[in-house]
């Protein structure tokens, strides 16, 4: 009322003043907003360039040793690294700027409403929805683009997820153990493998392993903290871990029951052999025409996310401007950083795996290929950022009992030695059942003496392990390997994967064992008030 009161040309230049003020606050925040986003992607870079940068020093050592590589191809695929770097830089920022707060807002909104009849088939769409877009799948299908066809493979995979994410739910609302559940299904995968054709069997457990990453586990993880908050007795907090073991089980299934349908005899695989440019010129042309097909793949997979996530903007809870702002520009990070990614991989860093792999195994050293796949493993599982996100939890959860160097060396060492079986398995050419039934032997019989949340942990982290350099450098390395030594590409070249994925599940457990027999001895001598964390463990 005051203010009406005063003359206009006062109300006037309060007005302009007031107006002023809000546009320089506006000008502040995103000054602000940028600058905190600059450091970010500066932060994200570095972590992609700790990934890559081992994979590139390897590549490097072996091409001024025993694997001389063309000067323009080696320049492609420094070009290449370079773009897989800044891509797999902006994709995880986009992952922690968009896709997590979309999983948070969905999960919370749909949990929220405690309507199964709701949850149920939501859970399903988003399963299939965010695992099309994930990056190691689609390097995964688009070695097998001229036998199942890219989408048959990754819709098929999705619905996979989306079935798998559904039980998932089901198991913390029903409060079923874990470890009986993964059980059960582990025990269908190996009965069902004998009736599937030998060539879709390491298909089928590879793709368990890449389907788990940056996109799909913020959504399932947002997914299982929404649930569990649902609960209000003891082990909520630990059935909360184990969305993501249940959904890597999904894609072997899914896969398994599509080579039932196809029956093929033999893969036709996309040949991966490096392009030898001859100028720069050539080279920059290379990419240029590649860039526009991966921009209308990436489109086609993130589109539904978008579109899913604006429909329950407009049904559910109300987000704020700045908040949704941040969201869409972490799309565009998210969309770019696939696309740069994926041309990355596909043109200049994926075709030197393959190139190094039959180059190694041709020569008059070919064993030296099971040594220089373990270096390649021990180094690539270090640099995984999910492997540090990994390591901080579970230091956590122990109350420090069971150190993060430990628990990193370990993974590393396991890789390692994976990487090495599956190189010494195309070699011999042993069947990959061989290695795969006796190690999930031993991580199921774990389950019994392991506290549970060691379980959910361990099987969780098998899709951890097998990031995307795995996907993008281990995978065509074996099928190079495997096309110089004339094995069978389907039964042989597959599967590396699926070792890496397997590895994770023994260590962690075993950690786990040693952590609750420490715990025991301590009990004993200090009494129950010393071990703090029995509660969680039990």
């Amino acid at each position: 009322m005051r203010f009406c009161k005063l003359p206009s040309l006062t109300r006037r230049v309060i007005f302009v003043i007031l107006k002023r003020k809000t546009k320089v606050r506006s000008l502040r925040r995103r000054k602000s907003f940028i600058r905190e986003d600059k450091t970010i992607i500066s932060q994200k870079v570095k972590e992609a360039f700790s990934s890559v940068l081992p994979i590139t020093l390897i590549v490097l050592v072996l091409s001024f040793t025993i694997t001389p590589i063309n000067s323009g191809v080696f320049l492609g695929f420094i070009v290449g690294s370079l773009l897989v770097i800044v891509g797999m830089g902006l994709f995880t920022l986009g992952a922690d700027t968009a896709m997590t707060p979309i999983g948070e807002y969905v999960g919370t909104t749909v949990m929220g409403t405690k309507k199964l009849w709701l949850i149920i088939p939501i859970c399903f769409i988003v399963g299939v929805l965010i695992t099309i877009s994930e990056p190691d799948l689609q390097v995964l299908a688009l070695q097998l683009v001229d036998t199942i066809g890219y989408w048959v493979l990754i819709l098929t995979i999705g619905m996979g997820v989306g079935v798998y994410l559904v039980i998932a739910f089901l198991r913390i609302v029903l409060k079923i153990k874990l470890k009986y559940l993964l059980i059960f299904f582990y025990i269908a995968v190996f009965t069902l493998a004998f009736f599937v054709p030998e060539t879709f069997v390491p298909l089928a457990f590879d793709s368990g392993g890449v389907t788990t990453g940056p996109m799909s586990v913020p959504f399932i993880i947002a997914i299982g903290t929404g649930v569990a908050s649902m609960r209000s007795d003891k082990s909520a907090e630990t059935d909360g871990f184990g969305l993501t073991a249940l959904c890597s089980v999904g894609p072997i299934i899914a896969v398994m029951i599509l080579g039932i349908i196809y029956q093929p005899e033999s893969f036709v695989v996309t040949q991966n052999q490096p392009i030898e440019f001859t100028n720069s010129r050539e080279m920059i042309y290379s990419f240029a025409v590649a860039f526009p097909h991966y921009m209308k793949e990436v489109g086609i997979a993130l589109l539904p996310i978008i579109a899913f996530f604006f429909i329950f903007k407009f049904f559910g809870q109300k987000i704020s401007k700045n908040d949704l702002v941040k969201i869409l520009i972490g799309i565009l990070y998210t969309y770019f950083g696939l696309v740069l990614f994926l041309l990355g991989v596909n043109v200049g860093f994926l075709p030197v795996g393959s190139y190094l792999g039959e180059q190694v195994v041709s020569g008059a050293h070919k064993w030296l290929i099971v040594p220089i796949g373990m270096i390649i493993g021990y180094f690539v599982v270090a640099a995984e950022p999910a492997v540090h996100v990994l390591t901080k939890q579970v230091y956590e959860i122990t109350s420090g009992a069971i150190p993060k160097k430990a628990l990193r060396f370990s993974l590393m060492i396991g890789v390692a030695v994976s990487v090495g079986l599956a190189m010494l398995r195309i070699l011999l050419h042993i069947p990959i059942m061989y290695f795969l039934i006796p190690g999930y032997l031993i991580a199921l019989v774990l389950t019994f003496f392991v506290p549970d949340i060691f379980t959910a942990i361990a099987f969780d982290s098998g899709g951890v392990a097998s990031g995307a350099m795995t996907a993008s450098f281990l995978l065509p390395l074996a099928l190079g390997v495997c096309s110089a030594t004339g094995g069978n590409v389907a039964t042989e070249g597959f599967g590396v994967v699926a070792m890496v994925a397997m590895t994770p599940l023994i260590t962690i457990q075993i950690l786990g064992l040693v952590f609750k027999i420490k715990s025991a001895k301590l009990k004993k001598v200090e009494g129950p008030i010393a071990v703090e964390s029995e509660d969680i463990i039990d």
